[in-house]
Order: structure tokens, then C-alpha cells, then sequence
């Protein structure tokens, strides 16, 4: 019976990972440009922030020299439980402090709905709301894009994400090398063949009519993907801007990084629970490709975790002579799964190159692979403490400028 199980895993495993490799052979190419539009939609330019004193002034210093209409949009700072200076910095700067008090429903998905709420009770509405991160900083031309892709249809959109600080350690390179490979060979294929494409968190834009019909509801450790999965499920496809850029910071240390992933991870099982099936079985039988992949991107953290425990199962069987009578599919079909574990990480240095990243990146290929073989201990950690709701803050330091940010991608 337990050999029966390990070949079904193994199979099922190698079928998703040619499924994404297959999926990678449409972002080879980039469409023609989309249609341009005058300046014409208005927007609330949504900061969320805690504690965040260090690098919010940065944000919105680089958010006022936006090149688009500066009556069109408001800034608004989420100054959510802070202790410290950032709502007094966001008033210094003349922008918006909205500060929010509450121990009990903490993290960024209850600030953001406490947020919308106070913004649908002011005089002044909106056509789109868009989010941000205080540590991030934005392309001069991000909300032009925004305009753009709102003129043509889309009501919920994801701008690329690249990293801020990519040369700051290992960690925040292997971050920035998982950025280049998503944007290129994850998101950028589903835009080609039409499939909903998922939003990273921040960088996001959201058409109001859409917020105020559906309402936020995200209020999960990763708010991004359950509102994305949200979309999908009422038959709304969130759209990919590669033009629109967001830099994000990165935790500069293992720990910190660990630690941040542990969320992402224990709030990806929830996700998962509560969306892959009923995204499945509406899929199949509306025969929608986008609903399906939408439950395959779903449950990419079980794919994490059932791959760590088979590839540790395998090692144990290759060092252990009991063990030496379990089958393995490389053995009834060798080389396919190592093929195509090869050919996706033959893809990371392809899209670091298509991508144009900095030339001092490449040498972290080489540590890149210890940085992925960590989530597998923090996926299986994450999978027994997954109902573990409680948010926790990762902070931020690196106060970089946008033109900072700009000269070192092209030195």
C-alpha cells in the first residue's frame, strides 16, 4: 500500500511540475503594447503601514512626484496600531494619516478593510483604490499604466514586483531571483493565454465599483491570494501589468526571512482549505482552464510540502538498505522528474537574463538553491501550525530612493 501511495505522489508531483514548465513556454514573448489613454480615472493611493517610521517618508516623497495628475490622487498612510512616528511623518509630508486602533484584529487584510470603510464615508470618491507597502518604492509612470490598463476592462491589476535591496545578502538576492523567474515565467504566461494572472501583495490596484460590490473580505495572513482566489471564483480575472514597476525591500537576514515565509506558508494552507476544491469542481464543470489553474496555484503550498516529505522519503531510501525495495518513478521512467527539475532551474539564469537584473546577481545562483531547499522545513512547520492566525510584522530599515534604486539595475 505504501508503494502504491509514493508512485501516485511522484506522479502527481512530476504532472504539476511539467503542467509549470509547460506553462513557461508562453513567456517567452511579450505582446504588443496596450492601448494609451489620457489621464482621466482618480485614485487612492492606499499606504499600509505599522511602525514603519524608518522608510515610509521615502515611500511618499516618491509617491508626490508620481508623473500623472497630481489632482487625481490622494495619498492615505494606514497608520495601523503604530507606536511611533510614521502617522506624524505622513502629516509632515501633507498627506493623509489614518490611524486605526485595534490589538484584536491586527495584520494588513483588517487594516485595509477598516480603511475602504473610512474611504467610502468621504466626500470624495474614487474610481480605483491602489496598495502599497511602506517600504516599497514606485515607477514614476506606475499609475499611468493603472489609467491605462482601467480604460481597457481590467478592474483588479498587479503591477510587476521586483526587490529594492537585491544586493544587500544572499537572502534579499534569492528573493530578487524568485521575482525575476515569477514575473517572466509565472505571471507573464497567464497574461499571454488569458488566464487570471495573482496578485503579490502589493503594487495593486483595485477598480472601486469591483470593492464596493464585493467588498474586501481578505483578512487572512495572505490577504493577496485569498482576494485573488476571491476574483477568480466570480469569474473576474486579475490582470498583469509588466510595464507598471513596484520595489519591494527584502529581510536582509535568514531569520527574518524565515520568519516571513512561515506566514506566507501557514496562511497558503488556509487558502488553500477554503478554495482549491470548490475552484476545482466549478473548473471542470464549466470547463474553465482558468478556474483550474487558479485551484493548481492554490494549492502550490501542498505541492511544496508533499514534494519536501517524498524527496526526503527518497534520500532515506537511497542511504537505507530496508528501504531499497520501495519504487520510484525515476526508476520505471529515468530522468523525467530530474529533466524537468533541471529545465526550471535552468529558467532562473533565462529569466534573470530576459529580465535584465544586474550582472553581481548571478553569482548568488549558486547559494539559490539552499534558499529554496529552506521552505521545505518551514512548509512543514508551517502545515502543523497553519491555524495559527496571528500576524507578525517584519521590519523595515533600507531607506533607498527611487532613482538609487534605478541607477544600480542599470550600472
Amino acid at each position: 500500500m505504501l508503494n502504491q501511495i509514493m508512485i501516485v505522489m511522484q506522479v502527481l508531483l512530476g504532472l504539476i511540475g511539467a503542467y509549470q514548465l509547460f506553462l513557461t513556454f508562453f513567456g517567452w514573448y511579450r505582446k504588443k503594447k496596450k492601448q494609451h489613454f489620457a489621464p482621466q480615472k482618480t485614485f487612492a493611493v492606499l499606504v499600509a503601514a505599522h511602525n514603519e517610521e524608518q522608510v515610509v517618508g521615502a515611500l511618499i516623497e516618491n509617491l508626490k512626484k508620481l508623473d500623472y495628475p497630481k489632482e487625481l490622487y490622494d495619498i492615505f498612510v494606514i497608520c495601523d496600531n503604530c507606536t511611533d512616528l510614521t502617522a506624524d511623518i505622513a502629516r509632515d509630508h501633507g498627506v493623509f494619516a489614518c490611524e486605526r486602533r485595534n490589538l484584536n484584529l491586527r495584520g494588513k487584510g483588517y487594516a485595509i478593510e477598516w480603511m475602504l470603510k473610512e474611504l467610502w464615508k468621504r466626500e470624495r470618491q474614487y474610481d480605483a483604490v491602489v496598495m502599497f507597502d511602506a517600504d516599497n518604492l514606485v515607477g514614476s509612470d506606475y499609475l499611468i499604466h493603472m489609467n491605462n490598463d482601467l480604460c481597457s476592462g481590467s478592474r483588479v491589476i498587479q503591477a510587476y514586483l521586483d526587490t529594492k535591496n537585491p544586493s544587500d545578502s544572499w537572502i534579499t538576492a534569492s528573493y530578487a531571483i524568485s521575482y525575476y523567474f515569477s514575473n517572466r515565467f509565472w505571471q507573464l504566461p497567464r497574461t499571454n493565454l488569458n488566464l487570471a494572472n495573482f496578485l503579490g501583495g502589493t503594487g495593486m490596484c483595485f477598480e472601486v465599483g469591483l470593492l464596493k460590490q464585493i467588498g474586501w473580505g481578505a483578512t487572512s495572513l495572505v490577504e493577496d491570494l485569498e482576494f485573488s482566489m476571491r476574483c477568480v471564483k466570480l469569474g473576474i480575472k486579475p490582470s498583469f501589468n509588466y510595464e507598471a514597476r513596484v520595489y519591494d525591500e527584502k529581510p536582509l537576514t535568514f531569520k527574518t526571512s524565515a520568519k516571513q515565509r512561515l506566514r506566507w506558508m501557514q496562511g497558503h494552507f488556509d487558502v488553500a482549505k477554503r478554495y482549491f476544491f470548490p475552484l476545482l469542481w466549478q473548473g471542470i464543470k464549466e470547463r474553465s482552464w482558468t478556474k483550474i489553474d487558479a485551484a493548481i496555484y492554490s494549492a502550490n503550498v501542498y505541492n511544496f510540502f508533499f514534494g519536501s516529505l517524498l524527496s526526503v522519503a527518497l534520500w532515506i531510501k537511497g542511504i537505507t538498505p530496508g528501504w531499497a525495495e520501495m519504487p520510484g518513478v525515476n526508476e520505471m521512467f529515468p530522468g523525467v522528474l530530474n529533466s524537468i527539475a533541471i529545465s526550471i532551474y535552468v529558467l532562473l539564469p533565462v529569466s534573470m537574463l530576459m529580465e535584465k537584473a544586474p550582472w553581481k546577481i548571478y553569482v548568488y545562483l549558486i547559494v539559490y538553491p539552499i534558499f529554496m531547499l529552506s521552505w521545505w522545513p518551514i512548509t512543514i512547520y508551517a502545515f502543523f501550525t497553519q491555524n495559527n492566525k496571528q500576524w507578525s510584522h517584519t521590519q523595515h530599515t533600507r531607506v533607498i530612493r527611487l532613482e538609487e534604486v534605478q541607477s544600480k539595475q542599470v550600472s
